[in-house]
Order: structure tokens, then C-alpha cells, then sequence
């Protein structure tokens, strides 16, 4: 369900727009918090820093030696006949590849296009796709993007100069501006099937959605994915679809009907909330099997604050 404002007219200036769409400077802005990530992953003040400094360190390709498992390193390098051998766990190390491929699926589908503040989930999902594609180049990795607007999906081949980027973020400007215009709805299964059909490699795959219309099909994308590529699923969500709306009458649009609904009950209350933390727990525990990574990240929050705790 997506709430909206009883406005007559689509904002039209530029000042008007300002968090309902990106625009190019802003997603250059994201560039500033880059520094602020590092020293968080100095820091290791919690598990989301621990997240953000394991981001970028990629799976490598050439084995180098076989050590004692240690908490946090990925299971799937467990070296099963060492670990049978001694009883104990031991994980394969293997050199840190270089040139890494870091690939985001940036979901701007009709459920995306909502916020009550701050700014849009798409606008929220767009500047940190910026952020990842600057942190991709200072890494002197190659930053590549999977657009889905909810009927079409773009494949942009990951490169690793600063022109291309420039270039996705124009292309990522257009399609919030687009998006606000016309949406579509749908899940992300399509676009999750292309990008394992199209990418033979392996890297590190991040989806930005607000994992609306998940269906079973589209976790068997995920996991068939999780085999090749180390998956972050950061959930983009407002506060408004975590926590009931105050006392009130609202105007509300669902699949085209429109609504008029009363928060007051306390029983409508628990439920609104119930709702969202059962979709959350379900997210969290595929997220779990198919070990993927699961991060929340709020549109009235700071972004980089979110990724490091700093």
C-alpha cells in the first residue's frame, strides 16, 4: 500500500523535486562519505562496520594456504578435508583478487517510488548506488549496474574508469525523473535472472530494493547467484512502513484503487507493524540460508551513518 499527499499538481521546479528525484550532482556528492566508510572499518564498532570493510574485500581466485576457522570468515571456504582431518574447522585463504567486478542491482519499481520523508526510497537506493561506485573506483575495481524499473532491465558491463561512471549516474538522474512520471510494478526475479545468465564471473553482487513482491522464484535467483558471488541485500525502507502512521484519517493507492483508512485503533496499529516485521524476519532468515549479507537502510537516516555506525 502507498500512501501519497492530497496535492493538485506535480511538483516542478528544481526545488520541488529535491527528493523525489536524483540528479547527477547529487549522486557526485555521494563521492564526500567515501572517507567516512574507511574509518569506519578501522573503527569495528559494530557488525554493520565489520559489514562495510568485508564489502569490498572481495572472494579471491588463487589459493594461498589453509588456516583455522575464525568468526566472520565465509563458510563456504571451509576446507572440509582438514576439517575432518583434525576435527576442528579450517578455512581455505586465498590471495585478494584484484580488479574485482562489483555489480548493484538498483530497483526502481513502483514500490520504490514512495517516502514520507527526507526523500524517496528510489532517491535513497540511487545515491547509494553512487556511493558503492565510488568506492568501487578508489578501490580500482570495476563498477557495473543491473537497472530495473519494474517492466525492463538494463545490463551495464562493469568498467573501472570515472567516464563510465559519470555515465550511470546520468542514466540513474533520467530514470528517477521517468520513474516519478510513469511507474511499473513487478518483482526483481527477471533482472536477478538476467544478471546470472549474462555474468559468468564471479564478484560481489549488492540489490537495492525494498524486496516488495519477493516471490519463491526470485530467492531461487538469489541462491543460484549466492554460489558465484558474495550477495548484499540492503533493504531500503521508509519509517512509515515500519511504524503505523499517527491518529488519523489517510488517503491511500493500492494497485490503482484508491483508499481512505483511520489509524486510530489500536488494533489496526499492531497489525501495520506485525505485517512489516514479518516481511523483515522472512527477508532476514532467506537472507541467512542463502548466505547472503542483510542491511536496512532508512531514507530519513544519512546513508554512510547507516553503513558505518560513524
Amino acid at each position: 500500500m502507498q500512501l501519497f499527499s492530497l496535492t493538485s499538481s506535480m511538483p516542478k521546479t528544481s526545488n520541488e523535486l529535491k527528493g523525489l528525484v536524483v540528479t547527477v550532482p547529487e549522486l557526485i556528492e555521494q563521492q564526500r562519505y567515501v572517507p567516512y566508510l574507511s574509518m569506519s572499518e578501522n573503527r569495528m564498532t559494530s557488525d554493520m562496520a565489520g559489514d562495510v570493510k568485508s564489502v569490498f574485500k572481495g572472494r579471491g581466485m588463487e589459493f594461498e594456504e589453509v588456516r583455522e576457522y575464525a568468526f566472520g570468515d565465509d563458510i563456504r571456504d571451509l576446507d572440509w578435508r582438514v576439517t575432518a582431518r583434525k576435527s576442528e574447522p579450517y578455512t581455505k585463504v586465498y590471495h585478494e583478487e584484484k580488479d574485482r567486478e562489483i555489480v548493484v542491482l538498483l530497483d526502481l519499481s513502483a514500490s520504490m517510488i514512495f517516502g514520507t520523508k527526507n526523500e524517496l526510497k528510489s532517491v535513497t537506493a540511487a545515491k547509494l548506488t553512487a556511493l558503492i561506485g565510488w568506492m568501487t573506483l578508489k578501490n580500482k575495481d570495476r563498477f557495473g549496474l543491473l537497472l530495473f524499473d519494474g517492466k525492463n532491465t538494463t545490463y551495464y558491463k562493469p568498467q573501472n574508469n570515472q567516464k563510465s561512471l559519470m555515465m550511470l549516474f546520468q542514466i540513474i538522474a533520467d530514470k528517477t525523473h521517468a520513474a516519478l512520471k510513469q511507474s511499473y510494478e513487478g518483482n526483481i526475479s527477471s533482472a536477478l535472472k538476467m544478471f546470472e545468465l549474462s555474468h559468468k564471473g564471479r564478484g560481489t553482487f549488492f540489490i537495492l530494493s525494498d524486496f516488495y513482491q519477493m516471490t519463491a522464484e526470485s530467492f531461487k535467483n538469489i541462491a543460484a547467484l549466492a554460489k558465484r558471488h558474495q550477495i548484499y541485500c540492503l533493504h531500503i525502507f521508509d519509517v512509515l512502513e515500519e511504524i503505523a502512521p499517527a491518529d488519523g484519517i489517510y488517503a491511500a493507492q493500492n494497485n490503482g484503487q484508491k483508499v481512505v483508512f483511520n489509524s486510530t485503533a489500536e488494533k489496526f496499529k499492531t497489525a501495520y507493524q506485525q505485517y512489516f516485521a514479518a516481511q523483515r524476519h522472512q527477508l532476514r532468515q532467506n537472507c541467512q540460508k542463502f548466505l547472503c549479507k542483510y542491511l536496512e537502510i532508512r531514507t530519513d537516516q544519512p546513508i554512510f551513518k547507516q553503513l558505518g555506525r560513524v
